[in-house]
């Protein structure tokens, strides 16, 4: 296309007929982007897409045997799991780590100075005390996150953060459970308990067993649920930190979002580019559908056919260096998309549609964008906002139509035989009716008209002035092609001769030598006659220049 100055300078006017519609005819303007959207989104959407992305997270893996759907992305993650070996008590008990933290509890038991994690209460210097791992020893173990970020267990286990100190009756009646499942247990039994403690206290003599059993009843009526809770709040962060610092800032994970955001782009250039051909095939097939004139028979037809998907692939051929692009657009919006959806990940799982819906709102994204940044057609700023403006309707209108097949793939017509048809065929239809509706209210709009009419009138002036500089360079343009250049480098060498002499002169006689000699080198007639002195000595006579 030419360029909008060259388009000005051959008498182009942008008046604006405002009973015109701004997007006249829309149909086959832009034709190419629909059936190119709904080719490579339905056609040629070959990628798989899964539930919870490409890359294995902290957060996924934790829903593995909660979410039905929710498996590993790399079988060494799954297998590194499934060998992590059998829960050994001892080699947390044992830990240096946790020996020196329970001898700092036992002094300060000893000097009165202790106090109980979970009731809040000071600690006498004869009670029985136990290290309570916060976040148990076996939970920690079995955590697939801690596999996944390839943290050992004894480490993060025996943390000030993670190791209280309670009395052994409440540590022990909490066993590995999770801390809130705990203390639901605790306050479903409270009655109960309660009642066994006003029962023992009102026997007037208590037997060593029930005297144990009513010190451990009192420890457990202590326990304060805040506490608790606050404890197992605090050490959960502080875990879930580590082993999200242990994993997002390994190679481990760097290497598989590059490894799966490379695989996904390539992917997707590949659908891209070859949805550019299958368009150039049916394009060719369908002018030469077109050209048919009338009356011709079946015969004839799948020939005009057949010489159409001929000049298609020729045609495809030749547009090379577009395939090229197109395979760099689909392999950058599917590297974002990857990268979008690991980041989404590494919070909340997302579903295959949601993984989808990703995917073609980058695709969407990356071809507007290239349009409105780059402009590789020269397009003017007005044109180059309707088409992104058309690409954008096109990718929202994909992603309804990928909606309305995620729903029918809800119903029972999925499990029939015709199901999948079904599903691309709803979808592909949805999409392409929803793309025209768009198309047409971008076209009939009284808003959108009078915006862009109002752009088009306001850039009028704008015109104006460029056709006006366009008109005064063009004028220039001719004064110039009449100069001979040998010649005016000629003479502007002999002026650069002389005012090089005239900057070197040392005196005012050198000076009046030079400037008499340049009267002389350009034939210029001198404005007196004779000795200037004497000429300018009779008042009759006066300087004329010629």
């Amino acid at each position: 296309m030419a360029s909008f100055v060259a388009e000005v300078n051959n008498d182009f006017s942008p008046d604006i007929d405002k009973n015109e519609n701004v997007l006249k005819d829309v149909w086959e303007q832009y034709e190419n982007v629909i059936v190119q959207s709904l080719i490579t989104s339905f056609g040629l959407d070959f990628i798989q897409d899964q539930h919870g992305g490409d890359v294995d997270t902290i957060h996924n893996v934790r829903q593995i045997g909660k979410d039905p759907k929710m498996h590993y992305k790399n079988a060494q993650n799954a297998a590194d799991y499934a060998n992590r070996g059998a829960y050994d008590s001892r080699k947390y008990h044992q830990d240096p780590r946790y020996i020196t933290i329970n001898r700092k509890m036992s002094e300060n038991k000893k000097n009165g100075t202790l106090t109980d994690a979970y009731t809040g209460k000071g600690v006498a210097r004869n009670a029985k005390m136990d290290l309570d791992h916060v976040i148990s020893a076996k939970e920690i173990h079995d955590d697939p996150g801690r596999i996944l970020a390839g943290a050992k267990g004894t480490d993060l286990a025996n943390t000030k953060d993670n190791l209280k100190p309670t009395d052994r009756s409440i540590n022990r009646s909490m066993q590995a459970k999770d801390k809130e499942e705990y203390l639901q247990t605790w306050a479903e039994k409270g009655p109960q308990r309660q009642a066994r403690i006003n029962e023992l206290q009102a026997k007037s003599s208590l037997s060593d067993k029930e005297r144990k059993e009513l010190n451990k009843l009192e420890k457990q009526e202590e326990i304060n649920p805040n506490k608790v809770r606050a404890e197992e709040q605090h050490a959960r962060k502080a875990y879930d930190r580590q082993v999200a610092l242990d994993y997002y800032t390994s190679s481990k994970f760097l290497t598989a979002t590059v490894k799966g955001a490379g695989s996904l782009g390539a992917k997707m250039g590949l659908r891209q580019a070859a949805g550019l051909v299958l368009y150039e095939v049916w394009a060719a097939a369908k002018a030469e559908l077109q050209s048919l004139a009338p009356g011709k028979n079946l015969k004839e037809m799948l020939e005009a056919v057949a010489n159409g998907i001929k000049k298609g692939v020729t045609n495809a051929k030749e547009k090379y260096r577009e395939i090229l692009a197109k395979f760099g657009e689909g392999f950058l919006a599917g590297a974002l998309s990857s990268l979008t959806t690991t980041i989404c990940n590494i919070f909340f799982t997302t579903a295959k549609n949601v993984v989808k819906s990703i995917r073609q709102i980058y695709a969407s994204v990356v071809q507007a964008g290239k349009v409105l940044l780059f402009n590789p057609d020269n397009l003017e700023l007005g044109e180059r906002i309707k088409t992104a403006t058309v690409i954008l309707a096109t990718g929202a209108s994909v992603l309804v139509g990928s909606a309305v097949g995620e729903l029918i793939a809800t119903t029972p017509i999925a499990a029939t035989p015709i199901g999948p048809t079904v599903i691309t065929f709803c979808s592909s239809l949805v999409s392409g009716l929803l793309s025209c509706t768009l198309l047409i209210f971008l076209d009939r709009s009284d808003f959108i008209n009078k915006l862009i009419d109002k752009f088009y009138l306001g850039l009028q002036g704008v015109v104006a002035d460029y056709k006006v500089a366009a008109d005064a360079f063009e004028e220039l343009a001719a004064k110039l092609s009449q100069i001979d250049i040998a010649s005016f480098r000629a003479e502007t060498a002999k002026y650069q001769q002389l005012a090089l002499k005239i900057e070197t002169a040392k005196s005012e006689a050198e000076l009046n030598t030079i400037l008499l000699a340049a009267y002389e080198t350009f034939d210029i007639k001198i404005p007196w006659k004779g000795d200037f002195d004497s000429f300018m000595g009779d008042r009759s006579n006066h300087l004329v220049f010629e």
